[in-house]
């Protein structure tokens, strides 16, 4: 095969909505992405963000689902774990695409993918958390001295923002988007020199930009506004530079391709009434609420020691102010702030008594059943004990109403056993609650709970949706569009597959023919 015609370039956006580049590409607003569209190849994406928003990445990277990657979150459970962990190496159940092109003797220059982390054998360069909106892993790379390298030659990521630290903290639009454009140029001319640095089959760079700008830069970007109350589209234009730039570098007989696993929605979710009506349905126990004797569980006796013991980290929560408790863990390592965040979230609940708890979440509502065998502390019995559970809670939350409009406020519950099956399922939640995104969320109501009423406290405007968007120009890739319905699942195989690279057993998904033809 031509080497020429085998350089690929991909580039990542995070939440990168494909509606709004499609629009303001076709309207002139953003010139070479029109040029892409007019000679490339479009298609929407099914994906799993419309389930686990944060799962959208490993899904593409692997090409599998996330009950096989068992990768959707910042925190997750595991089974002996009561309770949750931090994303760390080696909870990867599956490849990543550039790990097997590497492995293949393809050469890879990988640059920051969000939620991934080295894996053994790469041989290309790979750079991870350099200029990642949510860090996953402290930033490194490999080899060691590639992060380096490019920071003595492009310094270090300018945003001075990220994800963890600032959590739901409101941003101005303009601003932000003033500081993301910045951002995004310093990240377009580190991708052209890696690519300079070394010869290369795959150059992958993901702008994690376009991910603060969707949670942050929503407000006023409605079509009609004038130039300066449309910060998103700032935004977007620098990045249609930007991604003429890296092209430019790449050569014009490399192929690019341009993906999203989601797209922005506004950020109506009512994730944080779910441990309020977990409670009321009798799932969630307050270990400082005193049990009533004899009613399930461990013995009354065990249950009541249990609730009066004294904890010094909810302790101390209680007494510090919310502002200075922030302050203080902004301080510490990241591995002491997670153990003692994961102590004061779960510092109320007394496991004897609880069936069901939430997880951590990114706006889902994410459910996990107390199960015995699996969680050190767990009560359900499995099979038919942990079955009853889930139907009940699937009942329940299908009937919750907002009492302002009768409407429900649930738009589906997903069971993960049966939408995302695999060996890593016990690393998911076991219940996902998709929200009815119409209007926001602050009242919940049925029979069952009565009436609960609490304002979200996450002000961002915008949240992660369906569908995501590819678009691939170059040899072999006739002007059009993909068939529906393309998932992001293909994605990985069709890449391989073009690279002339054995696609694996797990990655399930179809190889699009309108791409693949450049290895044939």
């Amino acid at each position: 095969m031509d080497s020429a015609a085998r350089k690929t370039v991909v580039i990542g956006m995070e939440l990168g909505d494909g509606g709004y580049l499609h629009a303001w590409a076709q309207s002139g607003e953003l010139p070479y992405l029109k040029s892409l569209l007019e000679r490339g190849c479009w298609g929407w994406l099914e994906t799993t963000a419309s389930q686990l928003h944060i799962s959208a990445w490993p899904s593409i990277y692997t090409g599998a689902n996330p009950g096989e990657h068992g990768v959707y979150f910042t925190f997750q459970p595991a089974p002996g774990l009561q309770g949750y962990q931090r994303f760390h190496t080696g909870l990867y159940g599956c490849p990543t695409f550039w790990q097997l092109a590497s492995l293949a003797g393809r050469r890879c220059t990988i640059f920051d993918p969000p939620y991934s982390h080295p894996e053994s054998g790469f041989a290309g360069t790979y750079i991870h958390d350099w200029g990642s909106w949510a860090h996953y892993l402290p930033t490194g790379s490999v080899p060691d001295l590639a992060l380096r390298q490019l920071e003595q030659r492009c310094g270090s990521y300018p945003l001075g923002m990220e994800a963890h630290d600032y959590g739901w903290r409101p941003l101005e639009p303009v601003a932000t988007s003033r500081r993301l454009i910045e951002a995004a140029k310093a990240k377009t001319s580190a991708s052209c020199w890696l690519m300079q640095q070394s010869e290369w089959d795959l150059a992958f760079t993901v702008f994690g930009e376009t991910h603060v700008a969707g949670h942050y830069c929503l407000l006023t970007d409605a079509a009609g506004a004038a130039p300066e109350q449309r910060p998103m589209l700032d935004l977007y234009r620098e990045l249609d530079r930007g991604i003429a730039r890296i092209h430019q570098a790449a050569g014009e007989n490399a192929t690019i391709v341009l993906i999203s696993g989601d797209s922005v929605a506004r950020n109506h979710a009512g994730w944080h009434l779910l441990p309020d009506i977990l409670a009321r349905l009798g799932y969630l126990a307050d270990g400082s609420v005193p049990p009533v004797a004899g009613a399930g569980g461990a013995p009354a006796a065990n249950r009541a020691a249990a609730a009066n013991k004294f904890d010094p980290v909810k302790a101390l929560r209680d007494l510090l102010p919310k502002h200075l408790r922030k302050n203080l863990a902004s301080m510490l390592p990241t591995a002491l702030r997670d153990k003692l965040a994961q102590r004061v979230d779960t510092a109320n609940i007394d496991w004897s008594r609880t069936r069901a708890y939430c997880l951590p979440t990114d706006l889902e509502g994410c459910i996990r059943i107390n199960l015995k065998g699996r969680e050190p502390l767990g009560i359900v019995e499995p099979g038919a004990g942990y079955e009853a559970v889930l139907g009940e809670l699937v009942e329940a939350l299908g009937q919750l109403r907002d009492p302002a409009t009768n409407q429900a406020i649930v738009r589906d519950v997903i069971r993960t056993d049966q939408v995302f099956p695999g060996a890593r399922r016990a690393f998911l939640p076991d219940l996902i609650v998709g929200w009815n995104s119409d209007n926001p969320i602050s009242c919940a109501c049925s029979h069952a709970i009565g009436s609960i009423s609490k304002l979200s406290p996450d002000p961002r405007p915008g949240t992660h949706a369906g569908p995501g968007f590819v678009l691939a120009a170059g040899p072999g890739i006739a002007p059009g569009q993909l068939p529906n319905p393309a998932h992001i699942l293909d994605f990985a195989p069709t890449l391989l597959t073009r690279m002339g690279v054995a696609v694996p057993a797990h990655m399930r998904g179809r190889v699009w023919p309108e791409l693949k033809s450049a290895a044939s």
